[in-house]
């Protein structure tokens, strides 16, 4: 490769990197990243109807797993 060629792709990618860069540090600067109200919609959208659902599908699971566990216990193959 040329010499050119070489400071040239390595002054663009510099560029390129910079720019990326700032466009980091004004997304940061400027709050794009915050989600302040994210926990507290969890918080104030979760009723008791929504946990009693959870706890039911967490005890299905369990239920789910244990019967496996039996099923491949207790498993003998055919005479």
């Amino acid at each position: 490769m040329n010499e050119n060629t070489m400071i040239l792709m390595i002054s663009v990618s510099t560029f390129l990197g910079a720019l990326g860069l700032i466009g980091l540090l004004w997304a940061v600067k400027t709050g794009q990243f915050d989600d302040q109200s994210k926990f507290l919609d969890a918080a104030r959208y979760d009723n008791e109807e929504d946990l009693r659902d959870a706890k039911m599908m967490e005890e299905k699971k369990k239920a789910r797993e244990e019967e496996k566990k039996n099923k491949e216990k207790g498993y003998a193959p055919p005479d």
